[in-house]
């Protein structure tokens, strides 16, 4: 797990052993089984997770039951509900399993900390937080502009593997089209 977080941190900036042992002090391991919740809706989340294993899902369920997948999460990628992880307010995402993971579990404190103690993390943070900005940007747009063939085919090439990873139904309410829908554009 720390090997994966140390590779992770240093396509960004080098860290020393030193520096990255202080670093990976801060964080927490946890394993969760397929199906299991990481944060529910209505909860605290004291916690940003780094994905070491397994695959995830981040999705909002409206008051009519339908689900709404906002990210998928897997090896090398940060999830939580960052509205209330920064805000401490209470979650209003899910995220569960689609696989067995594992994961390192960063507190708010333990972040600040970090970023206080070492300016490269400060910078670290600052990047994949940008990064992150991007990627919202480009699926908001996909939904808004572009056609549900569009919205597959974006999916395809960005992240081939979830096809084989994720259900049918799954892979629908991501792009936002009924499993029969995705069934035509395959």
């Amino acid at each position: 797990m720390s090997t994966i977080l140390r590779h992770h941190i240093e396509e960004i900036t080098p860290v020393s052993d030193e520096e990255f042992d202080y670093i990976l002090s801060h964080f927490k391991p946890k394993t969760l089984r397929k199906h299991q919740f990481l944060v529910q809706a209505g909860s605290l989340v004291d916690e940003d997770y780094f994905v070491t294993e397994g695959l995830l899902k981040s999705y909002y369920t409206n008051d009519q039951g339908k689900e709404h997948i906002l990210q998928f999460a897997m090896k090398n990628w940060w999830i939580t509900d960052y509205q209330a992880y920064f805000k401490r307010v209470a979650a209003t995402t899910d995220i569960d399993c689609l696989e067995p993971c594992q994961v390192l579990c960063l507190s708010l404190h333990n972040r600040d900390k970090l970023c206080a103690d070492l300016q490269k993390i400060e910078h670290f943070f600052r990047v994949k937080s940008n990064l992150g900005y991007v990627a919202l940007q480009r699926r908001i747009l996909s939904l808004l502009d572009q056609d549900a063939q569009g919205r597959y085919e974006q999916l395809i090439a960005l992240y081939p593997s979830l096809l084989q990873r994720v259900p049918k139904t799954t892979l629908a309410a991501y792009l936002g089209v009924s499993r029969e829908t995705l069934s035509r554009l395959h």
